[in-house]
């Protein structure tokens, strides 16, 4: 079938012609061969036939989180089996092992507004000294730059202030945009109990890290109950954001997997064809200078399939830690995801955790990162020429 009258797969997509494609293509038109043709032509004038990931060790500082998303395994409450705040001394350790193996990212993951929801958790940071999560968070990220590393945290929802403080020692933010639709959040919803994830609060936080000029990743979440039409929305809202700012400098399509023992552990997952899909059209979406990952671990057989549909980016993977999010699902070895690569034509290479058109463009870093991150850049370079 042809495309719907009047529409352009032409790179970026206007909005009408976005919208146009996700509603026929819900409807019975199979336009998906011709729109993961485009992204891939589009993948291959912007990025050439090298795909990067990101070397990093994964330091969940907190599961304790006071959502309840449907799909989650990682949030805990206190007093439940597997809750835990990690200690000073564990994330030196961790950073130690990570540098050894060669890592470049420090990537602070946890819950959302754990201070305001437990009083527990309030108590453990007093008796590790930390005033605030905000502030356990950047000396954290002090000890990572210490150790070669660098820090990039997504700690859900921050205030201005928050963003402010962390920008000292991180060289990037990320909060997952996950769905623009506030259906998703109404009772029977994936995030009707999960105060965070309403869509407007998210986008807003997306907009303050532009204002304060912060390197951010955010992405969207691809079968939880969204509509192909609600996942266009979602990335041209991404796209808006980073055309008034220009600071949206990779955008994550991560699927949906189900998990035992959370409310959605029978809902069925994305099909393969249904994630492309979702690929195919946030590269055609996206402006040509945001970087389009997907998780490989949540792809396992994938990586091929991803690349024809437009992907240039595996995100970070890790040789130290699990994915704390999705334990079920480990890494894949960079071996062998660099064999898959190969097969298709392409060539895999590290890359930090932010770009680098970012440490040279005014206000984006934080000047005492600037030969840290230089540092990194030149550790991870190909011997022989540069990146």
């Amino acid at each position: 079938m042809g495309l719907p009258p009047g529409v352009s797969l032409s790179a970026p997509l206007a909005e009408a012609d976005a919208l146009a494609i996700a509603d026929d293509d819900l409807a019975g038109g199979d336009l998906a061969g011709a729109v993961r043709a485009a992204a891939c032509s589009v993948r291959d004038a912007l990025f050439g036939r090298v795909v990067t990931y990101s070397p990093k060790v994964f330091l969940p500082l907190t599961n304790l989180c006071r959502n309840h998303c449907e799909y989650c395994s990682f949030r805990r409450s206190p007093g439940d089996a597997g809750e835990w705040t990690m200690t000073p001394a564990e994330i030196e350790a961790q950073l130690v092992v990570a540098r050894e193996l060669g890592c470049a990212e420090a990537l602070f993951c946890l819950g959302d507004k754990p201070e305001k929801a437990f009083s527990a958790y309030r108590h453990t940071l007093a008796t590790l000294g930390q005033a605030s999560t905000v502030e356990y968070l950047h000396w954290a990220g002090s000890k990572a730059l210490a150790h070669g590393l660098l820090p990039h945290t997504n700690a859900g929802l921050l205030s201005d202030a928050d963003m402010i403080r962390l920008k000292e020692v991180n060289v990037s933010l990320g909060l997952m945009l996950e769905c623009a639709s506030p259906r998703l959040c109404e009772p029977g919803m994936p995030h009707h109990r999960a105060p965070d994830k309403r869509p407007d609060k998210r986008l807003a936080m997306i907009e303050a890290a532009g204002r304060l000029r912060i390197p951010f990743t955010t992405g969207i979440l691809v079968g939880i109950g969204e509509t192909r039409r609600e996942r266009v929305e979602s990335l041209l809202a991404i796209r808006s954001a980073h055309r008034r700012h220009a600071h949206v400098q990779e955008v994550i399509v991560q699927n949906f997997r189900a998990v035992p023992g959370v409310p959605m552990s029978h809902a069925p997952e994305p099909t393969d064809d249904e994630v492309t899909w979702a690929v195919a059209m946030a590269r055609l979406i996206l402006d040509g200078d945001v970087s389009l990952q997907a998780p490989p671990n949540l792809n396992p057989s994938s990586a091929e399939a991803l690349l024809a549909s437009g992907l240039n980016d595996f995100g970070g993977i890790s040789p130290v830690t699990p994915d704390y999010i999705n334990p079920r699902h480990p890494w894949p070895h960079i071996d062998a995801l660099g064999d898959a690569c190969s097969r298709a034509g392409f060539e895999l290479r590290p890359r930090a955790p932010i770009y680098d058109r970012y440490v040279e463009r005014p206000g984006f870093l934080d000047p005492r990162l600037v030969a840290p991150t230089r540092d990194v850049m030149d550790r991870l370079r190909p011997s022989g020429g540069p990146s």
